[in-house]
């Protein structure tokens, strides 16, 4: 049975571990993003346990990719009044005219229609094109996601809306917008000091998609050869959940996560915002913190928005 973490640990201790946690799970698996579990395997058989750089974006050591850099135009959204998506709009299309190194098919249509003057309400629509919905069912906002958590830790009713607001901007399938509220409930459990044996129900609480509920409830009974961790959002959810109740560590999860190979960074990601919940930044291995681009940043994110959530 995994053990979880302290459940002295502060606050403020998990709220700096989700974002911390997010971002050196996307760190760790972007050296490694498309490798299947064999490759990576064969080459790190005690599993990927330092960040090594490299990979098919030439990442350095440490460097995060688009997972934390559209968390972080998410929290640079969260205001004392809410979720600004107008400000959240602003904050996509600044981070997709800077070139970045890497960027979900999914999310680039959707921004592109934002860029041509679509509204945050049209866009995720006009990003479809003659596709079917079912084409846009990608992780592109349960990676991104957790700070609603931090945000609306206290009030579900706007955590909820927020979620599927936050992740319709570019993620208008049902399990990829529900998703995140799946995540995000998950990461309010765990912050406010709840178990594992309850984990995965109170993730799903409330959540209007059976295909999410399925995947989550059934994540901690996953047989590994059975986990997909590519793309799909389903995948990306139930893979992060099995790593996260799987292991005794922080540091475990989160390598266990990116083991499963493929989109390795955005399943580190998930679980790396899950697992620092769960044990708190004071759990991630001082070799990531030393490394990580930009840790003083979400530190301040983190701090910040645990502000306004005591402050509602």
């Amino acid at each position: 049975m995994p053990v979880q973490s302290d459940a002295n640990l502060t606050l403020a201790d998990r709220y700096a571990g989700v974002l911390l946690g997010l971002a050196s799970g996307d760190a760790l698996g972007a050296a490694v993003e498309f490798m299947d579990r064999d490759q990576i395997a064969a080459a790190h058989p005690d599993g990927l346990r330092d960040f090594i750089g490299g990979g098919w974006l030439h990442v350095k050591p440490g460097e995060i990719t688009d997972d934390t850099q559209m968390a972080l135009c998410l929290c640079n959204s969260l205001t004392r009044a809410g979720v600004d998506m107008n400000l959240l709009t602003e904050q996509f299309l600044k981070w997709y005219r800077s070139n970045p190194k890497d960027i979900g098919n999914t999310t680039a249509r959707s921004l592109a229609a934002l860029a041509a003057g679509a509204s945050w309400e049209e866009a995720g629509n006009a990003a479809l094109g003659n596709r079917p919905i079912e084409a846009a069912a990608a992780n592109g906002g349960v990676m991104r996601c957790a700070p609603v958590a931090l945000r609306f830790r206290a009030q579900r009713e706007r955590l909820v809306q927020a979620s599927l607001d936050t992740a319709r901007i570019t993620h208008i399938e049902p399990r990829a917008m529900w998703g995140t509220v799946a995540v995000n409930q998950g990461i309010v459990h765990l912050l406010e000091g709840g178990g594992f044996d309850d984990l995965a129900q109170a993730a799903v609480a409330g959540v209007d998609n059976p295909e999410v509920r399925d995947r989550v409830l059934a994540a901690r009974d996953l047989d590994l050869l059975a986990i997909h961790a590519g793309g799909f959002v389903l995948d990306t959810i139930g893979a992060a959940f099995w790593a996260v109740l799987n292991h005794d560590s922080l540091e475990d999860a989160i390598v266990a996560a990116v083991a499963l190979g493929h989109d390795t960074d955005t399943t580190g990601a998930v679980a790396g915002a899950l697992a620092g919940a769960a044990w708190g930044a004071s759990a991630i291995p001082s070799r990531w913190l030393d490394l990580l681009e930009p840790r003083e940043e979400l530190e301040a994110h983190a701090a910040r928005l645990l502000a306004l959530a005591e402050g509602d």
